[in-house]
């Protein structure tokens, strides 16, 4: 019963959450610019809001524009077809476009991407494998994919994220699985993996993030700790070594990769919002005036070993090429504005 209170409470409170703060606005506008002169930072409570409600805004937008679909496709009838399916990722396309834009002319942020472009990344399906840091990753990597490389996702993610309203909605209509951070006993989260990531079109991206959760110094040592005790000592010391990723989990990889033998492996790392945690994070960074950088390898599939245990030792040391990159690659500050 919880996805009734997901669709029946939550998604209409934020739609009227979202219009009592635009009725409001002029007031939490006089607010923000009597905070401006008291605030560190050049407006950052008037950033913060105009952020706020953009996404508010977006939210609320996406889950009306999304029950007409709804009604459109017969009451849901016709909703997975491939032609709703395509709607739905070009509405998402079109909020996360706006979106961005924003973000780069409010929070003064730049986003450059290294590696392969658009046009050197082959008319095939691909496995898109992430580092994970910070929620605002998840967002710049579907963004990079819808419009940059013009990939239609399917995301691995974690259930949590589906008590966000929008995403709820939007990631039940099209591929997509929610994993559970606590699976109940004989949940089988590889079968779940490997049935999203069957039947790839030319134009599809399977995304998963391999260590899991975004990295924080406390799951660093969890995972280290969990390789010890299942007696992978090596790959602890290996772990160990590694200070800006967690160790990669390489079931779900590894289910994807079986489930879709004709798709490339493209890696990718980021650096700039690592430490981008929680709304306080958010706020004490604004304005942001960072370079964020993104760098793209794209593996062939032919040079991907063949065994279990040669898969798992190619995923480890690529994530340990990535964590050299994040070290060397320490997000830019830009002028202040």
């Amino acid at each position: 019963m919880i996805w009734v209170l997901r669709r029946l409470v939550i998604a209409p409170a934020l739609i009227v959450l979202t219009g009592v703060v635009w009725v409001t606005l002029p007031f939490w506008v006089i607010a923000a610019a009597a905070l401006a002169p008291i605030l560190p930072g050049r407006w950052r409570a008037l950033r913060l809001l105009w952020v706020t409600m953009l996404y508010l805004s977006a939210e609320s937008l996406l889950l009306l524009v999304m029950f007409g679909l709804w009604v459109a496709s017969g009451f849901g009838w016709r909703l997975r077809t491939p032609y709703f399916a395509g709607i739905h990722y070009e509405l998402v396309r079109w909020v996360l476009v706006v979106f961005f834009r924003e973000a780069k002319r409010v929070l003064a942020l730049r986003i450059r991407t290294d590696g392969p472009g658009p046009d050197q990344h082959p008319e095939r399906p691909v496995l898109v494998c992430s580092r994970h840091a910070g929620p605002g990753d998840s967002f710049t990597l579907m963004y990079a994919l819808l419009h940059w490389y013009d990939r239609e996702p399917r995301v691995v993610l974690k259930d949590t994220l589906a008590w966000d309203p929008a995403i709820d909605v939007l990631l039940h209509r099209i591929p997509a699985t929610f994993i559970s951070t606590s699976p109940a006993p004989g949940e089988d989260f590889e079968s779940k993996i490997a049935r999203l990531a069957s039947d790839l079109d030319s134009n599809d991206a399977f995304v998963i993030f391999p260590e899991g959760g975004n990295f924080t110094p406390a799951r660093r040592e969890k995972a280290i700790a969990r390789l010890r005790k299942l007696g992978l000592h090596q790959m602890a010391d290996r772990a160990l070594a590694m200070t800006n990723v967690l160790a990669p989990r390489p079931g779900g990889f590894l289910a994807a990769l079986d489930a879709a033998p004709e798709a490339d492996v493209v890696l990718v790392a980021h650096t700039g919002l690592d430490h981008l945690l929680t709304v306080a994070d958010v706020w004490r960074e604004l304005p942001m005036d960072k370079e964020l950088t993104m760098r793209w390898w794209q593996v062939p599939r032919a040079e991907i070993p063949l065994g279990r245990d040669e898969r798992i030792e190619w995923l480890f040391a690529w994530w340990e090429r990535i964590d050299d990159w994040v070290e060397n690659n320490k997000p830019t500050d830009l002028a202040r504005r």
